[in-house]
């Protein structure tokens, strides 16, 4: 199927939109599961109000005695109470599986870097390639969607794949799926953010994995986001302190995604995304143990899309290796 044949099964009414992933089932099945509930209880209510008002009206007449006696009247009614807390959580214990299902830190197939700014969605491709207001995935693999913002709180959702996620400045927050329906899918921003929040929507493609490498290579340009990432780390002079942490004043990067890394003030870390960010932007907040905090801060001079692409440079450089590239001749 080419690109140019995809049809939005979205375009229309419809009172609940297309399942397009393998978490949209798993949502719908919760959501009917809480709406027959509500339906169920509102029903009984109702019920007993007709009844009772029927047969305890005022122009009845007849003794009004109560049919139990307190202690069965008081039972039926704990009883009554403790069966609906029950129902509610185990509702609460599915909703609530489902989400850590839908945000945990899981191994996926793609990871894609998504920066909200008002009012467009900035989309990176692992290879290099950029869309905005477009997403393009493959059918049946694992998608992992890695979202900031540039600017105010944005909110992308995609109600095809019953997927919506908060992107927030200055944290970083993940979603998963799969998509299992090939087609063209609406997206939106599901928070305000401004005068033109209502223009701040786009379109998730899904492909045939064929289509989407074919895509991937009509569309592909640019560096990858870790080829990008060194190319910043030199043009920004950050090869001159971090190359040997023996002789230079600053820790050496190669390997520290993922260790643990010892602070002045006697704690430690993990190397995470979000600790490398910070100490781009604010590198007084984490001091590795044995150096002066005497790093600058890049705050405002790197965009999101650039702070991304940095550390995707940094993640991917292994121990030792920048020794290795020194022996070899290749430029630092």
């Amino acid at each position: 199927m080419s690109e140019q044949s995809i049809v939005d099964p979205d375009i229309g009414l419809q009172l609940i939109p297309t399942e397009a992933s393998d978490y949209a089932t798993q949502v719908d099945h919760l959501y009917f599961g809480l709406l027959g509930l509500s339906a169920l209880l509102v029903a009984i209510l109702v019920g007993l109000i007709v009844v009772f008002g029927f047969r305890y009206r005022r122009s009845r007449k007849g003794p009004r005695k109560p049919r139990f006696s307190d202690r069965v009247g008081h039972r039926i009614e704990i009883g009554f109470a403790a069966g609906l807390t029950l129902l509610f959580l185990g509702l609460f214990y599915w909703g609530g599986h489902l989400y850590m299902h839908l945000y945990d830190d899981q191994q996926s197939d793609i990871t894609v870097n998504i920066v909200g700014k008002q009012w467009m969605w900035k989309v990176q491709h692992p290879d290099g390639t950029r869309e905005i207001n477009t997403l393009h995935v493959p059918v049946g693999e694992s998608v992992k969607l890695r979202l900031t913002s540039q600017d105010v709180i944005h909110s992308f959702s995609i109600p095809a794949l019953r997927l919506k996620r908060d992107a927030v400045p200055g944290l970083y927050t993940t979603a998963h799926f799969v998509a299992t329906k090939t087609g063209e899918y609406r997206l939106f921003c599901a928070e305000y953010c401004g005068n033109e929040h209502s223009k701040m929507r786009g379109r998730i493609v899904v492909l045939s994995q064929a289509d989407y490498q074919e895509w991937l290579t009509r569309h592909g340009e640019g560096p990858s986001p870790a080829v990008a990432g060194r190319q910043l780390f030199q043009s920004h002079g950050c090869t001159g302190c971090h190359q040997d942490s023996a002789q230079t004043p600053a820790p050496a990067l190669d390997g520290l995604y993922g260790r643990t890394v010892p602070l002045d003030n006697g704690s430690t870390i993990v190397a995470d995304e979000a600790y490398i960010r910070d100490s781009i932007l604010q590198p007084q907040k984490h001091v590795v143990a044995g150096f002066q905090p005497i790093m600058p801060s890049f705050s405002g001079q790197l965009s999101e899309s650039e702070i991304f692409e940095l550390i995707a440079y940094i993640k991917s450089l292994q121990p030792g290796e920048w020794n290795q590239d020194r022996a070899s001749g290749a430029p630092q």
